[in-house]
């Protein structure tokens, strides 16, 4: 066994219960683990962006996401509030981080074309970040609408986590075992079709897990739906944070979490999933 292996289990086995604990726990514990989460996902941008703590445009980037995170911490200590002031929240926040990082850059002394592209990429890392992130917390706070069916906000965090980790592996042994047609070359030479289907596969058999154990109150089709769309959702936002490294050149967003890379490689493919999740279950 690989030593690479070994670490990827043992950090397994120490975070995943630690992340289903805080799910469940809910409340300032789910609260801070998504902050934490999101913290050292936008210095881990950042940083690989080229700007370093002394450079002063190393800060707007963490800044924001801290002041963002601080909004939502102190309007919205509610599950049902948290919801409706989201969208709220996080388009007040984008606007101000749009003007006082524009402003900075405008007085910059690169050229033009230099200036616009780090200001645009700046705005590109606060938005996948600082706008997705807070989505897992709304899929922690679906267990007030969802009561009625017995569910819990816990319930859909495992759920979504689950069909993450699952079809994650799935797609990794399919992709090794029968792997020859590349999904997205350019972006992930190591991607095939026949791992992303296999991460379908992995997504319903934890679909059809939960349906019997957790959701049985609510129709089978629904929850095999999700367990799609969040699989379809994930493997495609994988390869949104592959096109972003492979733009500044590099493997790994960090090495912060032995054998996996860093925060925004092994929670990549939940940034997207979590709000297809949420929109689902809300509107549908």
């Amino acid at each position: 066994m690989s030593k690479n292996l070994i670490a990827r289990i043992s950090v397994a086995l120490v975070a995943i219960p630690s992340i289903l604990w805080m799910s469940y726990e809910g409340g300032y514990w789910l609260f801070g683990m998504v902050c934490g989460f999101s913290m050292v996902g936008i210095l881990e941008f950042v940083s690989a962006e080229g700007h370093r703590p002394r450079q002063l445009r190393f800060w707007p980037g963490p800044l924001g996401v801290a002041a963002l995170f601080y909004f939502i911490a102190t309007t919205a200590d509610q599950s049902s509030r948290f919801s409706f002031h989201l969208g709220t929240i996080f388009y007040w926040s984008l606007l101000a981080f749009f003007l006082m990082v524009g402003m900075a850059y405008a007085i910059g002394k690169e050229p033009p074309q230099e200036l616009f592209r780090q200001h645009a990429r700046q705005l590109w890392g606060f938005i996948y970040i600082g706008a997705l992130y807070p989505f897992v917390l709304s899929v922690g706070g679906l267990g007030e609408s969802l009561a009625i069916y017995n569910v819990s906000g816990g319930d859909c965090l495992l759920f979504l986590f689950g069909l993450l980790w699952v079809g994650d592996t799935a797609a990794m042994g399919f992709g090794g075992w029968l792997g020859k047609h590349k999904l997205a070359p350019a972006v992930s030479p190591n991607k095939s079709v026949e791992g992303f289907v296999g991460g379908l596969v992995g997504a319903l058999v934890v679909g059809l897990i939960m349906y019997f154990w957790k959701f049985n109150s609510i129709a089978w089709y629904h929850i095999l739906i999700v367990a799609l769309g969040c699989s379809v959702f994930g493997q495609l936002g994988d390869l949104v944070e592959s096109m972003w490294k492979r733009s500044v050149g590099i493997k790994d967003s960090s090495a912060l979490i032995p054998g996996h890379g860093g925060m925004l490689d092994r929670f990549d493919s939940l940034l997207f999933a979590a709000p297809f999740m949420y929109f689902y279950f809300s509107i549908i």
